[in-house]
């Protein structure tokens, strides 16, 4: 029988995370402890939870890979016709949230959704693994279908179609760059009273930074 969940619970505390540790620029804080789960041996460090909404108000979460991080914000690819793209073209609010449980941290960030131009898609769909290009023609994502062999059978015949030269770019694949208002980097800390630390932007390029309380 499987453990009763009142009693199923982690103690917290082999970390911690004061105000002199962030720096005043919260992207070049991210990239830290994004690189340290990398260090850590965590599985997919760049997997995101994303959150959009419906015309009718009700949230959606699913997890994608954040694939590039600049000064601009966060990027990550989709097909333009799933569930996620849709909601987004009626409102682009979006939240992402990185969990790194070895590390005992999580990292939420709140912003708005910008389609990548057609430029930028196609330089990184490039660089994709050929199964990865042939999937994205595959799968009409978001889409029922009567079964998986729709899909396998689809795979084929992209296989043969494309054998003899380059995958091209579907016009129905593309990207969005999340542009952040606010990031919050929280730390597990001993008795439940962990670290959380919250950046809102301020204006420009800067950003107030206050502690909250857990």
């Amino acid at each position: 029988m499987a453990k009763d969940l009142h009693e199923m619970r982690q103690e917290y505390g082999a970390y911690s995370l004061h105000r002199e540790d962030l720096t005043e620029e919260p992207a070049a804080f991210f990239r830290r402890w994004l690189e340290q789960a990398e260090e850590a041996g965590l599985l997919e460090p760049n997997a995101m939870t994303v959150a959009t909404v419906d015309a009718e108000g009700q949230p959606y979460t699913r997890t994608v890979l954040l694939k590039e991080l600049d000064e601009r914000g966060l990027v990550f690819y989709t097909n333009l016709g799933s569930r996620k793209a849709d909601q987004l073209k009626h409102n682009p609010r979006i939240s992402l949230l990185f969990t790194w449980l070895p590390l005992q941290r999580q990292v939420s960030i709140n912003g708005h959704a910008e389609l990548l131009s057609r430029g930028e898609v196609m330089k990184y769909f490039i660089k994709r693994p050929i199964g990865s290009r042939l999937g994205a023609w595959a799968s009409p994502q978001s889409k029922v279908i009567s079964s998986r062999s729709l899909l396998e059978n689809k795979l084929a015949e992209l296989k043969a179609k494309f054998a003899q030269g380059e995958v091209p770019l579907p016009d129905f694949w593309g990207g969005y760059r999340v542009v952040p208002d606010s990031y919050e980097f929280w730390q597990g800390g001993a008795n439940r009273l962990h670290d959380r630390f919250i950046y809102r932007k301020s204006g420009g390029n800067t950003w107030d930074i206050e502690r909250l309380a857990p």
